[in-house]
């Protein structure tokens, strides 16, 4: 089992996932006689069965888990959340711009995947890959659903005695956040720095349009921090956080040039296709693509260094 201890303060636990990156990792941390879980995974048979298991492997009864914490509201992370809630008795936590995103988008009567399709059509996405898009993530749901009861988080929390900081990083998602222990110089990051690749930093209907510039000034902003392990969601733990974050910097710096550089009368969705001319991608594979060159393109548009057309779809030019 992908099952890691950290330290004595609880385990990292590796939950399955079927994209690419193949697991999304939760902290299970002490909590004097109880436990603290921190994100919980996708809502699928693979993942509970997998959680029922871990339990049994680490001699925790469910209900020992008193309070969970979810750092962010994307399915990978979110999921589980109204099962594991269920099974433990735990309260819920998190931030309240994504704890409105996570009923917004994946509540019964959501009208999410339309507000896309439409948003996607006016940067010129064609009408079948819009629908197919629409019609993917309306399957999203069913992985979410049953919805938690949630309670926004605060500034600070406590765990197992020490104080810990919640940090609102915007970005990934608008409701982001990080938890940082100051005296340990330990920070629970979420997607927000992933060590091999950047997180999706995307604009999405009902969501900040400015996704990209909040991402930049959060990276700075855990830049400044004191933090010698960065425990993330993804990928391998970190060492080295102001070097991983210059790195994700550099990285959009690239990609903006080159975006700007592609961008001599053409849709958001011809660009993509340049972008990712190299790869086969799937409809949901293309949404992210497609909602990460536009929070690119509104980044350059916004910094003068694009027009955009007013009518729709939207034509893009460098501005010389």
């Amino acid at each position: 089992m992908n099952i890691e201890k950290i330290e004595e303060r609880g385990f990292r636990v590796g939950v399955p996932i079927p994209f690419p990156m193949r697991y999304m990792y939760s902290y299970l941390l002490k909590d004097y006689e109880h436990y603290v879980l921190i994100d919980v995974g996708l809502n699928n048979k693979e993942a509970k069965d997998y959680w029922l298991a871990v339990f049994a492997e680490l001699q925790i009864e469910p209900t020992m888990i008193k309070t969970i914490y979810l750092t962010h509201f994307h399915p990978d992370h979110s999921g589980l959340a109204g099962w594991m809630q269920e099974l433990t008795g735990a309260e819920l936590f998190m931030h309240e711009i994504d704890k409105k995103m996570l009923e917004q988008v994946f509540a019964t009567d959501s009208n999410q995947s339309a507000l896309l399709k439409d948003m996607f059509v006016n940067y010129g996405v064609p009408n079948q890959l819009s629908e197919d898009i629409q019609a993917h993530m309306d399957q999203l749901a069913k992985y979410v659903q049953p919805l938690p009861k949630i309670q926004c988080i605060r500034e600070k929390i406590v765990i197992n005695g020490q104080s810990w900081e919640v940090i609102h990083s915007p970005g990934h998602s608008d409701g982001h956040i990080c938890l940082y222990q100051r005296d340990d110089r330990l920070m629970i990051v979420g997607d927000h720095l992933l060590d091999k690749i950047t997180p999706n930093i995307s604009v999405w209907p009902h969501a900040s349009q400015k996704p990209l510039h909040e991402y930049m000034e959060s990276l700075y902003k855990i830049k400044k921090l004191e933090v010698e392990l960065i425990l993330s969601a993804h990928g391998s733990l970190i060492t080295d956080h102001k070097l991983r974050a210059d790195e994700i910097i550099r990285h959009h710096q690239k990609r903006l040039a080159k975006i700007e550089q592609l961008s001599y009368g053409q849709t958001a969705y011809q660009i993509a296709e340049q972008l990712f001319a190299h790869k086969k991608l799937t409809a949901h594979q293309w949404r992210f693509a497609i909602a990460e060159t536009i929070a690119h393109i509104v980044y350059l548009v916004d910094e003068n260094r694009l027009i955009q057309s007013k009518a729709t779809p939207h034509i893009y030019r460098m501005n010389q």
